[in-house]
């Protein structure tokens, strides 16, 4: 891995439009950036309520996947399943939609760069996270990875992309909150592909940051940081953490459909567990 950079101030920006060059240049050298008080609580709240009527719905049609996207569910103490894990969230919901297309993501889009775009259609389009430290969830924590890896199960090269974080929850330390490692995005491919056991190690790394947010908070990490998701020390309702993490992406056009079949390092996924 190349040398790490000094350690990054911690820090929140604020986001007006494209990134003026103090910010740019923290993200070009740490790999991610912290901006405070994007979306206001009463649309925090929306988002809650959607993902509440969307998780309700797939369990009332026994969902299991979206557009080739396996649906990751867990089981409450109770016996009642819910969603760890939403895939292509904004096309279940017209009020997600009408969010994103507000202009403070064309300033988010700008901020990423002139030939980034919002792939709602591609990836696995917009993801919600649902961790909780409680018995049958399968999102408890979430071990070392880089995001860019799953290119290489396409064929190709890891192609630029930048991982957009609405937090829909305070995320701080004592719910396990997002662990980086900066200016890992500068890493040779070899060490992309081998430096960590991807998913498997959760050890502390002595160079990450902890990256502590409050809900509303919007983060931007480079898709080939190393990253990952302590496990709370709190447990129940209490480590409740959500986070909307949407893919902002350059390179052609790949958009997935319900008939689209289970992109391969979802079932290498599903192999290892």
């Amino acid at each position: 891995m190349s040398s790490s950079p000094p350690p990054p101030p911690r820090r929140k920006f604020t986001l007006r439009g494209p990134l003026d060059s103090e910010q740019r240049d923290f993200l070009d050298t740490y790999g991610y950036i912290h901006f405070g008080a994007f979306a206001a609580p009463a649309e925090i709240e929306m988002i809650r309520s959607e993902l509440g009527a969307i998780e309700s719905s797939w369990l009332a049609e026994g969902r299991q996947v979206v557009n080739g996207i396996p649906i990751r569910y867990g089981t409450r103490p109770d016996g009642s399943r819910y969603v760890n894990r939403f895939a292509f969230t904004s096309l279940f919901s017209r009020r997600l939609r009408e969010f994103l297309t507000d202009e403070r993501w064309e300033a988010v889009r700008a901020a990423c760069g002139d030939k980034f775009r919002l792939g709602e259609h591609e990836k696995d389009g917009v993801v919600v996270n649902q961790f909780i430290n409680q018995p049958g969830s399968r999102y408890k924590r979430l071990g070392w990875h880089v995001d860019a890896l799953r290119d290489l199960f396409y064929g190709r090269l890891p192609q630029p992309m930048l991982n957009v974080g609405l937090y829909l929850d305070d995320s701080y330390r004592d719910k396990g909150a997002l662990r980086i490692i900066p200016g890992s995005h500068k890493q040779s491919l070899w060490h992309m592909l081998f430096g960590k056991l991807h998913f498997f190690d959760h050890r502390d790394d002595p160079n990450e940051v902890i990256l502590e947010a409050d809900a509303g908070d919007l983060t931007f990490h480079d898709g080939r940081t190393w990253h990952r998701v302590g496990k709370a020390q709190t447990t129940g309702l209490a480590s409740l953490r959500r986070t909307m993490y949407l893919p902002f992406l350059t390179g052609p056009y790949e958009p997935k459909t319900e008939a689209s079949s289970m992109p391969l390092y979802h079932r290498f996924s599903r192999a290892l567990r």
